[in-house]
């Protein structure tokens, strides 16, 4: 009985979100009412462009988090370092990186990069969402380090003790006893900052990479009409609200099973 009476007001904030989202839409077509069905049918054939957009938004995400993670699992170890040299280092990365506007990383990276690589006699180029992915990246692995190091300083030194009295090594220590401990606890921010910088990919359409923002902007201009410039933003609001919302709710999930524990 008292798991019910705790899970009823959980559905009904969960509900909340959506029914704003619904509200929303409800209210953009009742105040364009008479131009719907053709806004409709124009946002129809633009859909499918809308999509690929969006896709380029998720990969940009998905390889930034993926190069910020690696990145920053290194750094953050380096962070509590017993070796001064190797933690100060780290620590200056981390407070540069987490405390600059990404904005500034990207058109860096965009202007700073080059435009191919030369192998030999082959050209790879480098393109504009792969430098994007890399300003977006920086500030990833700085906060990945971050988090890496505040679920390692969450462990109390208690297990270190009776792990060493055990005989274990340090390296055994942390491989064995710590790090399965602190990946569960860095899994809930982990996958906050994924749905930020999925979020913040759209930066990348400032610097001319054709993403779902670009394409958004491409069909309001080609119809020249506000009530289908409204619907267009509000189909992308959509877009990054349904997959942003399920990581946001399994977020909350994970942190009250981990509170549990």
């Amino acid at each position: 009985m008292v798991s019910d009476a705790v899970a009823a007001p959980r559905r009904r904030t969960a509900a909340v979100p959506l029914l704003v989202a619904a509200v929303l839409v409800a209210g953009t077509a009742w105040a364009f009412w008479p131009q719907v069905a053709d806004n409709a049918a124009l946002l129809a054939l633009w859909m499918p462009v809308l999509l690929l957009g969006f896709l380029q938004n998720i990969l940009i995400g998905a390889v930034a988090i993926a190069a910020g993670t690696a990145a920053g699992l290194l750094v953050g170890a380096l962070q509590i370092s017993p070796v001064r040299p190797l933690r100060w280092p780290a620590r200056a990365f981390v407070l540069f990186f987490r405390n600059s506007p990404w904005l500034v990383f990207i058109y860096f990276m965009t202007y700073i990069l080059p435009f191919e690589i030369v192998l030999g006699r082959s050209y790879l180029p480098f393109p504009d969402w792969l430098k994007a992915t890399v300003g977006l990246a920086l500030p990833a692995s700085a906060n990945v380090a971050e988090i890496f190091r505040g679920a390692i300083m969450s462990i109390p030194s208690a297990q270190w003790d009776a792990a060493s009295c055990l005989s274990f090594s340090r390296s055994q220590i942390f491989r064995l006893i710590i790090l399965p401990q602190c990946l569960r606890r860095m899994l809930p921010p982990w996958m906050n900052l994924y749905a930020i910088i999925t979020k913040g990919t759209v930066l990348a359409s400032l610097v001319g990479v054709t993403e779902v923002l670009t394409t958004a902007q491409r069909a309001a201009n080609s119809v020249h009409r506000t009530d289908f410039t409204l619907l267009v933003y509000l189909t992308v609001f959509l877009l990054f609200f349904l997959y942003c919302y399920p990581i946001a709710r399994l977020t909350r999930r994970l942190e009250r099973r981990h509170a549990g524990r």
